[in-house]
């Protein structure tokens, strides 16, 4: 059966997001353990809270060179809300400027928006060709919290980008080759959230 670990490096949402991955029809584990994480056909990095916590978290589980690793070998992970976030170079929160694991180009900065947090159901903007959210057109909508994203998409080109607005746009998707990223939550996105998790499943090996 085909195998996905969640990544346990100390960020909550753990559960719901492993019954949601659970779905599917895959096996799902929730572990720490970095040599699963490394052999499981398909690796979900969550994250919820803050990015500098978050990437504490990361960093004191060493996890960092075992996501990269997967990557560049070409097997699937898949970066959920600030295991979205931690993917770029860096993220901004506070005026802090927190290093992240490098794999996606540029920061996570504040939202530029009247409302902060960006919270609610939102739709975006599919781009064609994407994998992930195949099947779903312009009226799906999925469940954001958030108050920071990434905002510089031109720095996203060589990359497939789904956006979304919160009066101005951002990347909601992220598919850059084995490297998938969603800023909205999948797990508490009802249908559409499903038909993202089976489209990702649907690409591991």
């Amino acid at each position: 059966m085909t195998s996905v670990v969640i990544l346990d490096y100390g960020s909550g949402n753990l559960r719901s997001a492993e019954r949601a991955v659970a779905r599917t029809g895959v096996d799902v584990t929730v572990t720490s353990d970095l040599s699963r994480a490394a052999e499981a056909d398909g690796l979900v990095v969550p994250g919820v809270g803050a990015y500098a916590a978050c990437m504490a978290g990361i960093e004191a589980l060493e996890a960092g060179p075992v996501i990269a690793e997967r990557v560049a070998a070409g097997r699937p992970v898949l970066g959920i809300c600030v295991g979205m976030q931690i993917l770029f170079e860096s993220g901004v929160e506070h005026g802090v400027e927190t290093k992240g694991l490098g794999l996606l180009p540029g920061s996570v900065t504040k939202l530029s928006a009247e409302r902060i947090p960006h919270m609610g159901w939102n739709t975006v903007a599919v781009p064609d060709g994407s994998r992930l959210l195949a099947g779903l057109d312009g009226e799906a909508r999925f469940y954001f919290v958030h108050s920071y994203a990434a905002q510089d998409l031109d720095l996203l080109s060589e990359a497939k980008v789904t956006t979304a607005s919160h009066d101005l746009p951002f990347a909601a998707v992220v598919e850059a080759g084995a490297l998938s990223a969603a800023q909205f939550h999948p797990e508490k996105s009802a249908d559409a959230g499903f038909a993202l998790l089976s489209n990702w499943v649907k690409t591991l090996p």
